[in-house]
């Protein structure tokens, strides 16, 4: 196989886990004879500091040839205070679009031995995996008008989805959902906003095709409240762009650490595969990031993008296996679990589990 991947380290531990799942990659490359071109580009305030926009040019062509990118992470509170457009989370929302990826896959799951981790009781969490399918290009981040009134003294968004838009989101949860334990949560909040009833109307349609798997609707407080509460209750999870964005944070505390979750931004050309987490500028340059959510990332990468199963899957065996041996970054460790392990430590610990 020859593949050529987009590598875009953007802010804060953006380089650093970015570094942690080339190494990853060339590491399965190398074992399943492959051939990996592999670009770096910037993004974000990295790009903005050289004096460029966002997200530039050169970056976004480069996106658009690869047959698939790799995001590290981005935003720097260097660039908060400015306008929107002057913002570095505007070349994420702009690279969504530009790229086509409207279904955003967030697995969360508890990895053996990582129970004690997690912000409930492990038996709670043991066991637990579920699927948060995320609508990306629609909803609030992107519909207008949106901004502020002349005077300063009140702004404003707009939050619209159509039907197409809807059915084809529900489409990719319910075939996931098919692959998996046959369940879907649509979430939304019916009891208030039209575009949640117009959602459930539309999510409801849609599950007439697949009648092998079950629907359930729930409002989105509620959900939240059944993220902490029965987690293990579902399997996949289909939300709207906030509210997809939302739950997916919650999830990373269920299942130990938002530094464990990965995503695929798939439905358009090649794909964007990034952690969850943020740029976290606190602890950039200190190799003390936790790397598995963007290795992790990496096999989503071979799986969506380049079918590759056999190697994705060999890359989440590795994980496994690293964290079943007691390795722990800080986000994950407990009182009692000693010195922990260092960004790169995680890494290698993790290379050598697959290169053996």
């Amino acid at each position: 196989m020859q593949a050529t991947i987009a590598l875009l380290p953007g802010d804060g531990i953006g380089p650093e886990v970015i570094d942690a799942a080339v190494q990853v990659l060339e590491t399965v490359a190398k074992r399943f004879r492959h051939t990996f071109t592999l670009t770096r580009w910037p993004i974000g305030a990295a790009a903005m500091r050289a004096g460029d926009p966002a997200l530039p040019g050169p970056t976004r062509e480069a996106c658009m040839a690869a047959d698939a990118v790799l995001l590290g992470a981005v935003g720097d509170p260097e660039y908060s205070s400015g306008p929107s457009e002057r913002r570095p989370e505007t070349a994420l929302l702009q690279l969504r679009l530009d790229l086509g990826v409207f279904a955003n896959l967030r697995p969360a799951r508890v990895w053996p031995g990582l129970e004690a981790s997690s912000s409930l009781k492990p038996e709670l969490v043991t066991g637990l995996d579920l699927l948060i399918v995320r609508e990306l290009t629609g909803g609030i981040y992107y519909a207008k008008p949106r901004g502020r009134t002349d005077d300063g003294r009140a702004a404003f968004d707009t939050m619209k989805y159509s039907k197409d838009e809807v059915e084809r989101i529900a489409r990719v949860a319910f075939e996931n959902a098919r692959q998996r334990r046959h369940l879907v949560t649509s979430v939304d909040k019916a009891n208030v906003l039209e575009t949640s009833r117009l959602w459930r109307e539309v999510v409801t349609q849609v599950s007439t095709g697949y009648p092998d798997v079950k629907l359930e609707h729930q409002l989105v407080d509620s959900c939240a409240l059944l993220l902490v509460s029965s987690a293990r209750k579902f399997d996949v999870v289909l939300a709207g762009n906030l509210f997809g964005d939302i739950l997916s944070d919650e999830a990373g505390a269920v299942v130990g650490s938002l530094g464990l979750l990965p995503s695929a931004s798939i439905g358009g050309r090649g794909g964007l595969f990034e952690p969850v987490h943020g740029s976290a500028p606190d602890i950039a340059g200190g190799d003390v990031a936790n790397p598995i959510g963007a290795i992790a990332s990496a096999a989503l990468l071979l799986r969506y993008a380049l079918k590759a199963t056999e190697e994705a899957a060999a890359i989440e065996c590795a994980i496994g296996a690293t964290l079943a041996a007691g390795v722990r970054t800080a986000d994950l460790q407990g009182e009692s679990d000693g010195k922990p392990a260092s960004c790169s430590a995680m890494t290698k610990a993790i290379v050598d589990r697959i290169a053996c």
